[in-house]
């Protein structure tokens, strides 16, 4: 069996699973972050990981422990791991999460150097950020490690970066770079990549949680890398729409494309590539939007949004609560509604944001496909299971929507990851057609197209005013 950890920004989830792709426990705990300053306290990772290993779950049947989590989440990493009565401490300052935009003074410097625009959200700026502004900080960092990684230092005592695949070396890092940016080598782990090991499970470690010891810990890579397996995506023309408090969109392509408001790196299935965009806040916005109309749950915004029709009278919803990624690349926009009026309810509003979010898909494979086809959409993810924003997806991308049976493909990814790593099976490929299960398909209701395709214009309009 094999134990899975996706770390989310919002929630710690787990997993584990045999090798026909079953899942035999699922376990999720929520996480708290402050949201002001886009920081958390990665301890928080660790104590759920704990939390995670007091299931029923005979864990000592494990034979590996296969990690993924968001990015690009930053951690600078102080002292080695430890293990005392009170448990398992890596001692850090707090994590900068993917949602931390401060560096934007720094990320023109990384741009200019690294050869194309890089996110003041990467590693780099920030880096650089804590090494001018915070340089007590900056001195006494042992190591500079992601969001996974840093679980995975803890459970191993090894510090590994994770180089996500081919084509992602704009946002990465190597010694021609640290020396020009006057950055401490020692303090940027070596890389590994997905599929690959940072080490095997510390003898402490594997004592206090009751694992075997010496089961591998291996990397899924980024989130991204993992649920693009775990949803079965693996031909030409296939998205697998990530959903969470923020969206990714990743398109399976025959050849890499070159366009400055995507981005384009290696497919978990090597002979492909994958062509990708960001939306920033899509479940925060559902969030937003709960607080906003006093509702208390994600199935109580979904029951109100339906008692509005598509179009909503004409309301449209800028999904741009923290600025925005892809295709804009602008943390300074922000979100609006338009077309407000004495008509517009709490439905209306509801169901806007839905739609707002999924124009912004939209917005996205637009661009894809100047150069690509797009066909399916595979959904993953929290929000994956909810029958309105499926429809109003399909509707207003006109593709047609597959549901998975299990959700949270991250984890069925990193069970696929780690069923190769143990020669289970001979490819991803081959794995991901045996281990994935569709439930449910949406396809595209044509009488709402109309009303869909002009409000996208009016979308794109108030987006560029």
């Amino acid at each position: 069996m094999l134990l899975t950890i996706d770390i989310g920004t919002s929630s710690f989830k787990s997993a584990v699973w045999n090798y026909e792709g079953e899942r035999i426990s699922f376990n999720t705990i929520d996480l708290c972050g402050d949201d002001e300053n886009y920081e958390t306290d990665p301890a928080l990772w660790i104590r759920a990981f704990e939390k995670s290993c007091g299931s029923p779950e005979d864990l000592s049947k494990i034979e590996a422990i296969v990690i993924s989590g968001n990015g690009p989440t930053l951690i600078p990493v102080l002292n080695e791991p430890f293990v005392n009565k009170d448990g398992l401490y890596l001692e850090a300052e707090n994590a900068r999460l993917w949602l931390d935009r401060r560096a934007v003074k720094y990320q023109e410097e990384v741009s200019a150097l690294m050869g194309g625009f890089v996110d003041s959200s990467f590693f780099l700026p920030k880096i650089l950020k804590i090494k001018n502004e915070e340089p007590q900080v900056y001195k006494k960092t042992k190591y500079f490690l992601g969001c996974p990684e840093y679980l995975a230092f803890a459970l191993t005592k090894e510090a590994r970066s994770v180089f996500p695949c081919d084509g992602f070396d704009r946002w990465f890092w190597n010694d021609s770079v640290l020396e020009k940016l006057n950055l401490d080598k020692a303090k940027f782990p070596k890389f590994i990549r997905p599929g690959e090991a940072f080490g095997n499970i510390s003898k402490e470690a594997a004592k206090l949680f009751g694992l075997k010891e010496n089961i591998p810990v291996i990397t899924g890579g980024p989130d991204f890398f993992a649920s693009i397996l775990g949803s079965g995506v693996k031909e030409v023309g296939q998205v697998c729409n990530r959903t969470g408090s923020s969206d990714g969109i990743n398109l399976c392509t025959l050849n890499r494309t070159e366009d400055s408001r995507l981005m384009s790196y290696k497919h978990p299935i090597g002979t492909y590539w994958n062509l990708s965009g960001i939306i920033n806040t899509t479940g925060k916005a559902i969030e937003w939007g709960c607080s906003l109309l006093g509702l208390n749950n994600y199935e109580d915004f979904f029951s109100i949004a339906e008692g509005s029709k598509a179009g909503c009278g004409d309301l449209v919803f800028l999904p741009y609560l923290a600025g925005e990624r892809a295709p804009v690349w602008n943390p300074n926009l922000r979100a609006a509604w338009n077309g407000i009026g004495l008509n517009s309810n709490r439905s209306d509003f509801a169901r806007s944001i839905l739609e707002g979010i999924c124009f912004a898909i939209k917005d996205n494979i637009t661009v894809m496909e100047e150069t690509n086809p797009v066909n399916k959409i595979y959904v993953t993810g929290r929000l994956a299971a909810s029958a309105i924003l499926n429809q109003i997806k399909a509707d207003i991308t006109a593709k047609e929507i597959l549901e998975p049976v299990y959700k949270e493909t991250e984890l069925l990814g990193l069970a696929i990851i780690g069923s190769c790593y143990l020669k289970k099976y001979s490819s991803f490929a081959e794995a991901s057609s045996k281990m994935v299960r569709i439930e449910k398909k949406y396809e595209p209701d044509l009488k709402n197209r109309e009303v869909y395709n002009e409000l996208f214009k009016k979308y794109l309009s108030l987006k560029e005013s």
